[in-house]
């Protein structure tokens, strides 16, 4: 949230190891939100509401401008109720003190409200109606059931649960860390609650436990019956849209009121066992926080990394119209190949696209297809992309790619663009999780060149495919291709010829989080 010109990060923390346990809310507040200072842990196992950890919740910003954290806490019996706390001293810019509400617990699971006391947990930032009750949801299920648990109430202290949640969806299992936001149809600007009618679409994303993958719809709120409709099209399982299609969970967005937009975090685990993370002293990381609106078609959401990360780029170095035939490797050099943000479009010619294999029916799911054809498996159009944190002989590297097919003949697409990011040799290392991550782009390679953005830091490979539209977040642990060893790499694997319209690579300085 932002409070009194301030940004205020939450988060899922253990204070005593490297692995989940013993969670806490951890604090850390920045100015820009690049650059963080951490403080002491905000809210932490004091109440019999809570006393068996501090779990996922959200700020809400009250009308008189006051915040208010809602969060899950777990009692002695173990289960999953619902807790309310305030800042200590509303006037400190940095929140540093909270105190629990002695009305806690707020909700609670019980036989006669028929909630599952193991599956409660998570509630989103509340929002008053048009009849000036706030409402909440809970991520639940009942079964394999999956739903956001609706709640109501007058003075955010004492809350009712509703007959029927806001949404359910059968076969879906939990569904954690929900969240749900309006988004303008026209404007790249964002909207807040409780902004409604014709000019305004709502997004309701839930991290699915079963997969642990983040998945969101994009329909229509009826406030007077609080029921959210996906629109046609928009599904709510495993089949349907994502933030990302990589390593990216328990994500939240946050209205940032001083800039007009939605900014979106996520959570990017370790690719590393238990055994490795305590080792090294800790695990688990926040992407770069991304801007989010809604895409021109309408049917699906855009994200860029925010503008603020660009204050950490310098010496730029540029390539433009570098025709890259079979096989062609061309080093990106002059660049900080460990952290770099690099962004590069390609152009294919109408004869070259016509080239294109075409695609099957039975290649339905991008993440198979990616790992059947991935960076070293050459085809007509593709891989062509770019090979970061890569060892100067290529025993290490990790290839983000793209692969155009022509559509089958009863789709109402000439071609079919796959995105993707194949981890399988980034390491030496041999126990590590290489998987290899796979998103179909929807971009028309015949009118528009095919963008891509790469974040490339360390460990982390978060990449941007058609101006944002498919994002894919890796984490890989190279041995070699580290420091002056790390080099970067564009590539064209495809029998066609594709040419670099343009390609801009910065090095990238250290943000100040500590």
């Amino acid at each position: 949230m932002i409070y009194k010109g301030i940004y205020h990060l939450f988060y899922q923390y253990n204070p005593k190891g490297a692995v989940w346990g013993n969670i806490v809310w951890a604090h850390s507040t920045s100015k820009d939100l690049i650059n963080w200072t951490p403080h002491k842990p905000a809210i932490y196992p004091s109440q019999p509401s809570d006393i068996n950890g501090c779990w996922s919740g959200s700020a809400t910003i009250l009308p008189t401008g006051k915040p208010a954290i809602i969060f899950t806490g777990i009692d002695k019996n173990h289960n999953q109720i619902q807790n309310l706390a305030f800042p200590k001293n509303p006037s400190d810019p940095y929140l540093i003190e909270w105190v629990k509400s002695h009305h806690n617990p707020l909700m609670t699971p019980t036989r006669e409200n028929q909630i599952n006391a193991t599956s409660f947990r998570d509630p989103t930032t509340a929002w008053l109606g048009p009849d000036g009750k706030w409402r909440v949801i809970v991520g639940s299920k009942v079964n394999d059931v999956g739903m956001a648990i609706l709640y109501t109430s007058t003075d955010f202290v004492h809350w009712v649960k509703s007959e029927n949640p806001l949404h359910s969806a059968p076969g879906t299992g939990m569904w954690e860390c929900p969240d749900f936001y309006p988004v303008s149809v026209d404007l790249v600007t964002a909207v807040d609650m409780p902004v409604l009618g014709p000019s305004v679409k709502f997004v309701l994303k839930k991290s699915l436990d079963d997969t642990k993958h983040d998945y969101y719809t994009i329909g229509e709120y009826d406030q007077i019956k609080d029921v959210y409709t996906p629109e046609d099209g928009s599904v709510d399982d495993g089949s349907g849209l994502r933030y990302d299609y990589g390593k990216f969970y328990a994500s939240k967005t946050f209205f940032d009121s001083a800039k007009n937009r939605r900014v979106l975090w996520g959570w990017v685990n370790e690719s590393s066992t238990d055994q490795q993370n305590i080792l090294r002293g800790w695990s688990g990381i926040q992407a770069i926080p991304r801007n989010v609106y809604l895409d021109k078609s309408r049917k699906q959401l855009v994200q860029w990394p925010i503008k603020e990360i660009e204050k950490l780029r310098r010496n730029p170095v540029y390539l433009t119209n570098k025709v890259l035939k079979q096989g062609s490797v061309v080093e990106v050099s002059g660049v900080t190949a460990t952290q770099a943000d690099v962004e590069i479009s390609f152009k294919i010619s109408e004869s070259d696209l016509m080239k294109a294999e075409v695609m099957e029916a039975s290649w339905r799911d991008p993440q198979i297809l990616c790992s059947k054809r991935g960076g070293l498996v050459k085809g007509s159009l593709g891989p062509f992309g770019l090979l970061v944190l890569a060892s100067k002989d290529m025993q290490e590297h990790t290839s983000i790619f793209f692969r155009i097919f022509k559509a089958q003949n009863n789709t109402s697409s000439k071609y079919v663009v796959l995105m993707c990011s194949d981890q399988t040799r980034s390491s030496l290392h041999s126990d590590y999780d290489k998987t290899t991550y796979g998103a179909f782009l929807d971009v028309n390679p015949l009118t528009n060149s095919l963008s891509l953005r790469t974040l490339i830091d360390h460990s982390v490979v978060e990449s941007f495919g058609g101006e944002g539209k498919s994002c894919i977040t890796a984490r890989v642990y190279p041995t070699l291709a580290i420091n002056e060893g790390a080099h970067l790499y564009a590539f064209n694997n495809g029998t066609q010829s594709v040419t670099i319209s343009k390609l801009t690579a910065w090095s990238m300085n250290k943000a100040q989080i500590n």
